[in-house]
């Protein structure tokens, strides 16, 4: 897995280094198809070899998102999700948002994790310097006001804006993550049989399996009780500059591997 790892890696690298955004774009993507295949890969292996105690199991990591009370955790934590369920795992959210629990196969939480680490630097730095900018300032946006739902429209401040561009973000690495799995999948239902020559089940059948397991490891070892709620702000709509710019910088997807978050240091483990 370490050699995939490797791969993803050198992908993003491409990604943050391009000034071209179709391009970025198609590294992100194929690091993605690469993270499912492998998935594929390491999966087809476990079920020849059921029987051995050696085989993988499905296991649970816990990830640290950031300190309490930071405006960026929910955006952060809608980043882990997208990812995670890229990948066929499952996610715990603590109820402080301060930290998430994975649970899946020990190779995709390599992907997961090599991928969060990545985005999440790349989202938060991004935002700051769209609001250092102040491009924002004069535009509004359109506001729902929680007891009643009514909506109305506010001028942004700097919170109001990194917000709109965080969600935008994750929208768009949502969209292209899923796919870019969409396509690795299409790809193993044009090339597999249900049964491979030896006998085993193909890759796409394995992938099923694998995430049933998963979801069943998750369904008895998680103690997380409820639903996470998210992002509670004022901001929902996703127009504006701010949502563009999100929405752009996701497209190019600039990975930073090196860039601290702003504030007290990195906030992700």
């Amino acid at each position: 897995m370490s050699a995939t790892i490797d791969r993803i890696s050198a992908l993003l690298a491409k990604a943050e280094r391009t000034d071209n955004e179709a391009e970025a774009d198609a590294y992100l993507m194929k690091a993605q198809q690469l993270a499912t295949l492998a998935s594929v890969d390491l999966a087809v292996p476990r079920a020849r070899i059921a029987h051995r105690e050696s085989r993988q199991q499905p296991e649970s990591r816990t990830t640290t998102i950031g300190e309490k009370g930071r405006r960026a955790n929910p955006h952060l934590i809608s980043l882990f999700i997208a990812i995670a369920h890229a990948n066929d795992a499952q996610v715990d959210i603590a109820a402080n948002s301060t930290y998430v629990i994975g649970y899946g196969m020990p190779a995709d939480l390599d992907v997961v994790e090599t991928m969060f680490a990545s985005l999440a630097v790349h989202m938060v730095h991004a935002s700051q310097a769209y609001v250092s900018a102040r491009s924002w300032q004069g535009e509004s946006y359109v506001a729902t006001i929680a007891r009643t739902r009514r909506r109305e429209h506010r001028p942004h401040t700097a919170v109001t804006a990194r917000a709109a561009f965080y969600r935008a973000y994750v929208e768009r690495i949502t969209e292209r993550l899923s796919a870019a799995r969409q396509q690795a999948l299409d790809h193993l239902a044009r090339h597999a049989s249900p049964v491979t020559a030896e006998g085993s089940p193909s890759g796409a059948l394995v992938l099923r399996q694998k995430a049933a397991e998963v979801k069943a490891f998750h369904a008895q070892s998680s103690r997380a009780r409820g639903s996470w709620g998210g992002y509670s702000g004022a901001v929902r709509g996703s127009s504006g500059s701010a949502a563009e710019a999100g929405r752009s910088a996701a497209s190019r997807a600039r990975l930073g591997r090196q860039i601290e978050l702003p504030g007290k240091g990195p906030a992700i483990g």
